[in-house]
């Protein structure tokens, strides 16, 4: 594996070509190194090659690593499934949350989230291919969390998010990201701090630049693989 640095030029060089074949400049896209099981030092290396926002699964070990990396400006993104009991801790140690599936989420983040920190900011998930081993919500029902979410104290809406079943070409990729994408255009007509459309991974980040994707969220590509 390349040192990080060199990967992580590679990789900004990329987005950045997808979304200029697109029509789109090249800032219309940010990375969101996901950094879930992997060592502090290599986030390091990312932190000192330019990287400023890191995702997480896991909410110790990201609370473990926020104190180890204290002395670092980074953005803190959870983006795994939020179980109840985790809530207060979710809500008031990351800046982003990507993973609200359903209201008792966002109420609890909301009333949890230290008043004294700006806004936290979410998106909510939307289960696209109705996989009962993902969280999201069904589409038909995001314009009704995604409202929920805009009224409560302490958050502030931002977008979408989806992590779609894996597919081989980038057309079926594309046609599983449409929708979301014709979802989130329709919802910014009012909604306005809909902003962002976190799709795309390292297996499928080009077919999400290509359907406007804002934010792609990518571990292996950037990391390799991860630790066991």
């Amino acid at each position: 594996m390349p040192h990080i640095s060199q990967t992580l030029d590679q990789l900004t060089a990329d987005i950045a070509a997808a979304a200029q074949s697109c029509g789109r400049p090249a800032s219309a896209v940010t990375l969101l190194a996901v950094s879930k099981r992997q060592p502090v030092s290599a986030m390091r290396d990312a932190h000192a090659a330019g990287q400023r926002h890191f995702g997480e699964n896991y909410v110790q070990e990201a609370i473990d690593k926020r104190e180890h990396l204290a002395d670092l400006n980074m953005v803190w993104h959870f983006i795994g499934p939020i179980q109840s009991n985790k809530t207060r801790d979710i809500a008031n140690a990351f800046d982003w949350v990507h993973s609200v599936d359903r209201d008792k989420i966002a109420e609890r983040l909301s009333a949890q989230r230290d008043p004294a920190l700006p806004a936290l900011n979410v998106c909510v998930q939307v289960n696209l291919s109705d996989e009962d081993s993902k969280s999201g919500v069904a589409l038909a029902d995001a314009a009704q969390l995604c409202a929920l979410v805009a009224r409560l104290p302490n958050l502030a809406l931002r977008g979408l998010m989806a992590i779609p079943a894996a597919l081989d070409s980038e057309a079926e990729q594309r046609a599983c990201f449409a929708p979301l994408r014709q979802e989130f255009d329709r919802l910014r007509e009012t909604l306005p701090t809909l902003d962002t459309l976190s799709i795309g991974m390292s297996g499928d980040y080009g077919a999400a630049i290509a359907e406007g994707s804002t934010m792609v969220r990518i571990g292996t590509a950037l990391f390799g693989a991860r630790p066991s």
